[in-house]
């Protein structure tokens, strides 16, 4: 496989010694990056490449999505923050005839933990004296908050617990509502991530964490999904790609 990385910071340094070590052959494609192949996305960067990954920023991914489908290449979007503009996404890729898979994570161990949210989430749905939270650290550098995994959570807890509809991102300033679900972040030092969903009553707490020791978890599934996604056409998501492997 034939892969290009767009985004050359720590997360694309990490995907490209999981692919190298893969044998694949890797291009890395940034705009501001030093030591990088190109620095443009154009016909000649992307000549010959089978599938993209970007882990880039909000504020540019849509503008690379657009322009990577043009040259109709399949795309691994592990950026967060665009979330609302899915719609939007879906008709580039339509349109284009290409495929597209995202996750506001991929590590291989995360997408287990959310199938383990998943199960619990139907339990506690019967279990009326607990309420329920998520909170996550990450690190200084982080552009967004929430993290794109604890905005997944929220989906996967208000989506199996029938009281909850609704998820609150922002300091809150006064009394929560009982259909809200509280999603809060910590930023601070070098925390790759960590996630915990808590379910909470009178008599106890139980607490459901993962831990990233480092953003190789992230580059492996981010390469996994990219073998995945090659030859495919579509918009697919991390669940699409795990219930191929667990199921």
């Amino acid at each position: 496989m034939n892969l290009a990385i767009i985004g050359y910071g720590k997360m694309g340094h990490e995907i490209e010694k999981v692919a190298k070590d893969k044998g694949m052959t890797v291009r890395t494609i940034d705009s501001s990056a030093e030591d990088v192949d190109y620095k443009e996305i154009n016909e000649e960067s992307l000549g010959g490449v089978d599938v993209c990954v970007d882990f880039t920023h909000p504020d540019s991914v849509i503008g690379n999505i657009e322009k990577i489908s043009k040259f109709k290449k399949n795309i691994v979007v592990g950026t967060t923050g665009w979330y609302d503009k899915t719609e939007e996404v879906k008709k580039v890729i339509e349109n284009a005839g290409t495929g597209l898979i995202w996750s506001g994570n991929f590590s291989v161990g995360v997408n287990v933990y959310f199938k383990i949210i998943e199960n619990a989430a139907k339990i506690i749905d019967k279990l009326d004296d607990y309420d329920v939270f998520v909170h996550e650290f990450h690190h200084n550098q982080k552009a967004d908050s929430p993290s794109g995994t604890a905005v997944m959570l929220g989906k996967i807890l208000t989506d199996n617990i029938a009281r909850k509809s609704k998820v609150v991102t922002e300091e809150l300033k006064r009394k929560i509502e009982p259909a809200e679900l509280h999603v809060s972040s910590t930023r601070s030092g070098t925390i790759p991530g960590t996630h915990i969903v808590g379910f909470d009553s009178v008599a106890d707490t139980i607490e459901l964490k993962h831990t990233a020791r480092s953003r190789q978890g992230f580059a492996l599934g981010a390469v996994m999904a990219a073998e995945w996604l090659q030859g495919k056409k579509g918009f697919y998501d991390i669940d699409d790609m795990m219930k191929s492997i667990v199921q």
